[in-house]
């Protein structure tokens, strides 16, 4: 070989370099960028928070985005802790019975507690923590939901039914009947219309908000269906079942099932990463479930592993962070609020 058409021939050292780096990836030794990219997960653990003195189950979380403070519903600790997200304090409401449900209400800076061993509605000062006020609203006092459009609160309670309660005078404006205990459930609107899961009925129930009343019903495709989500830029919702898990989108027009996957057990949250075109499902069996879309329809896209008994999640696109609450472990581990992170 010349040695003079070499690319590490003396005096050629800048063509070297770019041999180099065009025959690196042939050689196995990449940059250090493209193996993160090639091992990239979907979600990465940012931080976890700890939660002292936590025990048992820990149901639904709010956000306010502005202080940049999340809340958790301790339901077996009977209390609700307020994390600062910027120092990672915390700062708790005690002595609760049961709060399952949670709402932050921005315009009015106050946090909305959903009681249900006693069936309350609590209001609390979001800064102080301090009690605002209480309404006595029925048996299993559960999801909070806020109405884009009109700023009501609605709430699942009982054998049956939502409330609508408005946040101004603290009071019951109207209900709504519906044949089983509602679960989760998400408010569009757009169509002033809130889709529910009625599990003990086997149904998804289409609820007309104006009207009070429920538009129509469609029977659910499996057993125990819980937790729901809509998407905002795609025109479906999606439900996931525990018997057996799976993930089932749905048309919201019409009901009709447009896929159905398999899932992980235990599920109890799902969320639509819409700018990411990703679903993330958090389960009680430990694990977060990803889905990502290709073309029109959504991929198993891996999973990450949190804690058993993290089924309890929120995802919130402002803040691009999904935090999943963990409870304490049977041995010695603390309860602790963990934040997962998005990768593009």
């Amino acid at each position: 070989m010349k040695t003079q058409n070499s690319p590490l021939a003396s005096g050629n050292w800048g063509f070297a370099r770019l041999f180099l780096l065009v025959l690196a990836p042939c050689l196995g030794v990449g940059s250090t960028h493209a193996q993160e990219a090639q091992t990239q997960t979907p979600l990465v653990l940012d931080r976890t928070i700890p939660l002292p003195r936590v025990s048992g189950r820990i149901d639904h979380i709010a956000v306010d985005v502005e202080h940049r403070r999340v809340f958790i519903a301790e339901l077996g600790n009977g209390s609700v802790d307020a994390v600062d997200l910027s120092s990672g304090e915390t700062h708790r409401i005690e002595r609760l019975k049961e709060p399952q449900g949670l709402a932050y209400l921005p315009d009015r800076n106050e946090l909305v507690v959903a009681c249900g061993g006693d069936g309350t509605i609590r209001f609390f000062d979001a800064n102080s923590l301090a009690p605002l006020g209480s309404i006595a609203l029925g048996d299993d006092a559960d999801n909070v939901r806020i109405d884009p459009r009109t700023g009501d609160i609605v709430v699942g309670y009982g054998s049956g039914a939502l409330a609508i309660i408005d946040p101004a005078r603290r009071a019951v404006a109207r209900t709504v009947a519906l044949p089983a205990h509602p679960e989760g459930f998400q408010i569009d609107g757009g169509r002033r219309t809130a889709y529910v899961n009625l599990p003990d009925a086997r149904r998804v129930a289409v609820v007309d908000l104006d009207a009070g009343r429920a538009s129509a019903s469609w029977p659910a495709s499996h057993g125990a269906n819980f937790p729901l989500a809509l998407s905002r830029t795609t025109a479906m919702f999606g439900i996931v079942y525990r018997s057996p898990s799976r993930l089932v989108l749905v048309d919201p027009s019409s009901g009709a099932i447009r896929q159905d996957l398999p899932a992980c057990g235990d599920a109890d949250d799902i969320f639509f990463d819409d700018e990411r075109h990703r679903i993330y499902v958090s389960c009680g069996a430990g694990q977060i479930d990803i889905f990502e879309q290709t073309g029109s329809r959504y991929v198993a896209a891996g999973h990450v592993a949190t804690r058993p008994g993290a089924r309890t999640s929120l995802f919130v696109p402002s803040l691009e962070r999904l935090f999943v609450a963990a409870p304490a472990g049977a041995t010695s581990s603390d309860a602790a609020l963990l934040v997962y992170r998005p990768t593009p």
